[in-house]
């Protein structure tokens, strides 16, 4: 049977975004449907809506926290604090394994110039094609998985045990 990790892996594969990939892998367990789950993930992807900053898996795996420890009360000071703590610990674990949260860094894009036509393709609106070159050139699917596994052995250890 697959895991719900590989599943995340897979969708990204599909063509969902990384946080997408991420958040409908687990969003059955909060009562989304996956039409609703795709669109509350939909602006994460690419770093933010390919502006390339906070990583769409850790984005992914914020949203699952929020649904986890988020607070549902505007002056629930305590309930913050607790998913502030919990999004802050998710993020040390992907940036300990990872180096960082930041989509451009984990793509190597804050490393070099970009041209004109390579800046449109990494950095623009339009979503790029995927092709078995854009997957070959992506660490995306790997990180997705670690994303979950990290959700699994974290925040949702008791729903899945074996993780």
């Amino acid at each position: 049977m697959e895991s719900r990790a590989e599943k995340a892996g897979e969708l990204f594969m599909e063509g969902c975004n990384c946080a997408q990939a991420v958040f409908v892998t687990y969003a059955d367990l909060y009562g989304f449907d996956r039409a609703t789950a795709m669109r509350v993930a939909a602006s994460f992807g690419a770093g933010m809506g390919r502006m390339r900053e906070v990583c769409g898996a850790v984005s992914g795996m914020f949203l699952v926290a929020g649904m986890e420890t988020g607070a549902t009360q505007g002056r629930d000071q305590e309930g913050k604090r607790r998913n502030y703590e919990v999004v802050q610990q998710l993020a040390a674990r992907f940036k300990e394994e990872y180096g960082s949260i930041i989509c451009r860094e984990l793509l190597g894009l804050d490393k070099r110039e970009l041209t004109g036509k390579e800046r449109e393709q990494m950095l623009g609106t339009t979503p790029q094609a995927r092709t078995a070159e854009y997957y070959k050139r992506r660490p995306c699917k790997e990180q997705i998985i670690r994303a979950a596994k990290i959700l699994e052995e974290t925040i949702l250890k008791d729903r899945f045990p074996d993780s």
